[in-house]
């Protein structure tokens, strides 16, 4: 029964990433994957952002889903932050978006950083240097000239 019911969440997390995009169906899967076993999400999270496991666990119990937790972490990586900084800017604005938290934090509306927020062009990977995606590959210095 466990088997069947995370195959059918890495599915839908797999289809929701290719299909519709965005960062509510991001957010939406991420919830249902990390459901399926919080303690392996957890320890996923903490080696993804090189966080450790007692940061991450005061994180994931402090706010009200998991995949809020993932965005705590990476916007404190965006930002260059900790991520008890980024969860105080991220408790004296909830409710007014993770944009608005962004915004706080310094990331800027027209970076890649914040392109890569508002398509959901993020990535939880669970593994140790197996950082999220950086925006939409369109930047300067990408790619040959001709």
């Amino acid at each position: 029964m466990k088997r069947s019911f995370l195959a059918v969440a890495m599915l839908l997390i797999f289809c929701g990433q290719v299909s519709a995009g965005g960062l509510e169906v991001f957010l939406g899967n991420l919830n249902v994957q990390a459901r399926a076993d919080i303690g392996a999400f957890s320890i996923g999270l903490g080696a993804q952002f090189g966080v450790p496991a007692p940061q991450v666990q005061a994180i994931v119990s402090t706010v009200p889903e998991p995949a809020d937790a993932f965005m705590v972490m990476q916007l404190a990586q965006w930002s260059h932050q900790s991520p008890e900084a980024v969860l105080g800017v991220y408790q004296a604005n909830q409710g007014k978006g993770w944009g608005v938290i962004a915004k706080s934090l310094g990331i800027k509306p027209g970076s890649p950083e914040f392109h890569a927020l508002k398509r959901g062009n993020l990535v939880y990977t669970g593994a140790q240097g197996g950082g999220p995606a950086k925006g939409g590959g369109k930047g300067k210095g990408r790619g040959k000239k001709h």
